[in-house]
């Protein structure tokens, strides 16, 4: 892209905002930071847009949300689908004005835009596209990026991420749209007084909740003692509604994190998987004593746990809530007879090896579907198309997302605060911590530590530097990594080694005896994801395989 002519064509044109006129205005043209909003347009990926937010064709900003809505607008008209797009956002800097931007657009192309009133979680929308009958769902949020992102996702009619067909025809869409001159948009009051755009009622968050509630395998956890940060995002109003609903009434908001802030100003990562993120709620912990510590991240779709353990308060990974959840679910629907002939459990390929073996306890069949939520959505959609959709009792992946019903398709976190909750109290009746029950998985299945690291690739050429590395291990591929020979290796885009009826894609995965190695461009970010996994006789032996795994791996990504 020409870099000066794209400025010169902002700086004319993109005058509704002043904050991006001032941008522009500063900006030095020689400088790295024009290049990097300018030498390309933001891509429109598997989900939808996530970029840093400010002015240029490579950034979030009314423009370019715009011109991805419009593009949305072309898919939608010629698909065929119910002419309406439920529209959420979180507490992110101008996810409201990002929102309502597409709402406008919307109107002007005809489709009715549903908004929810105020911020609300990832999940809630889900549900929104089903119950009001939508052709689509735009979701407004960067999940648990840094403050500088915001993002926009977009969803299918079945609730689902769009697939990936449907990303690529809505990409094709937005490709042929200027951001400018190839935009309908019409006035928000004008848009609401014809019915173009309309509030999504109060009844449709109480059904979201009821759905949730009627997952609740337990009835109650009104013993349970509860500390909750949202991470000042959206899961504040859902997940206390519902530990309210299930009888927990000792819920204390660490104070610094309950209202919704996008500048994020307790933390650079809103995520719970970071324990920088929930050091607050920690700090709380140690004053309360409570039998739990609960974060969301600010789309509500993540949720972390600690929990008592000895002295100190211990953080489960994703894999560990993943296992103990499976574990709990099982042995609950059993006890209560409700589990279904020949179950099923859905994972990914990078979560732990462990979720096999408690499957294999209880008679579930395991699925393992690629990297991201979509795909576990995916195989509910295809069990209900088959007329078994009871058979699905619960879905997650290793980044923190959780699902056990099927009334939403994406990961739930108020769905899994609520389960958590039940789960403590369950095992607090025992005289056991969630800290003890993970303890008698690990003997009972092995010890299997799991971790994921992250090599960032930032600027104009990081895609390129990304893309030459994954080139180079596939053409020539390792013989040995850390000291521990290859015994397995399989390409997820060329389909060689691989077993499962997948998708392609930009994944390759290892196996060295009892560890495994997957390397993995993000979807969403621009940095490389190294999976490892290592089973043996102590957490000690397993966590010191992966940390030399870890860094034979990060030689390779120079």
């Amino acid at each position: 892209m020409d870099i000066r002519k794209a400025y010169g064509r902002w700086l004319e044109r993109a005058t509704e905002d002043p904050e991006l006129t001032a941008e522009l205005a500063a900006l030095d043209l020689d400088g790295p930071e024009a290049s990097d909003r300018f030498y390309r347009d933001l891509a429109f990926g598997t989900g939808g847009l996530r970029g840093v937010l400010g002015a240029g064709t490579n950034r979030m900003n009314i423009y370019t949300v715009r011109q991805a809505t419009q593009g949305l607008c072309a898919w939608l008209l010629e698909s065929g689908a119910e002419k309406s797009v439920a529209i959420a956002h979180d507490s992110r800097i101008k996810s409201g004005l990002f929102a309502r931007e597409a709402a406008r657009v919307l109107a002007a192309n005809g489709i009715t835009a549903w908004l929810y009133p105020r911020l609300e979680p990832t999940p809630a929308l889900s549900w929104a596209v089903r119950y009001l009958g939508c052709g689509a769902g735009i979701c407004v949020t960067a999940s648990h990026n840094p403050a500088k992102y915001n993002g926009y996702k977009v969803y299918g009619p079945d609730g689902g991420q769009i697939t990936l067909d449907a990303a690529a025809r809505v990409q094709r869409e937005i490709g042929g749209v200027d951001p400018f001159d190839g935009v309908k948009v019409c006035g928000f009051d004008e848009a609401l007084e014809s019915g173009l755009i309309r509030f999504i009622p109060e009844e449709c968050l109480e059904k979201f909740l009821d759905a949730v509630q009627a997952l609740s395998l337990s009835g109650g956890a009104g013993e349970l003692s509860v500390v909750y940060t949202p991470l000042n995002g959206t899961g504040l109003e859902c997940v206390t509604k519902i530990l309210g609903r299930i009888g927990v009434k000792d819920v204390t908001v660490v104070p610094e994190q309950e209202r919704p802030d996008g500048h994020f100003p307790t933390c650079p990562y809103p995520n719970p998987e970071e324990r920088e993120a929930m050091e607050l709620g920690l700090k709380l912990c140690g004053e309360l004593h409570p039998d739990l510590l609960l974060g969301t991240d600010p789309d509500c779709d993540r949720m972390g746990a600690a929990v008592p353990d000895g002295e100190d308060y211990r953080l489960l990974t994703g894999n560990e809530m993943g296992v103990l959840l499976l574990d709990y679910i099982c042995r609950r629907r059993i006890e209560l007879g409700t589990m279904p002939e020949r179950p099923v459990a859905v994972t990914t390929i990078v979560s732990t090896d462990m979720a096999d073996a408690v499957a294999a306890e209880y008679g579930v069949e395991l699925r393992r579907v690629l990297t991201g939520f979509k795909f576990i959505g995916e195989q509910i959609g295809l069990l209900e198309a088959g007329g078994h959709g009871e058979r699905f009792i619960f879905g997650f992946e290793e980044s923190y997302g959780y699902l056990s019903g099927s009334h939403v398709r994406d990961k739930d976190a108020v769905n899994a605060s609520m389960l958590c909750c039940e789960m403590a109290a369950w095992y607090k009746q025992k005289g056991m911590t969630l800290a003890d029950a993970m303890r008698e998985l690990y003997e009972k299945h092995g010890y299997t530590c799991c971790g994921v690291s992250s090599f960032a690739f930032e600027g104009e050429d990081g895609m390129e530097k990304m893309s030459s590395v994954m080139d180079s291990l596939r053409l020539s591929p390792p013989e040995e990594i850390g000291g521990r020979a290859v015994t397995g290796r399989a390409d997820y885009q060329t389909g060689e080694g691989v077993a499962l009826p997948l998708p392609r894609s930009n994944v390759l995965e290892y196996r060295l005896g009892a560890s495994k190695l997957i390397i993995r461009p993000s979807g969403t970010e621009p940095k490389i994801k190294v999976y490892v996994s290592s089973r043996s006789g102590s957490m000690e032996e397993a966590e010191s395989a992966n940390r030399a795994l870890i860094s034979a791996a990060a030689e390779y990504l120079k």
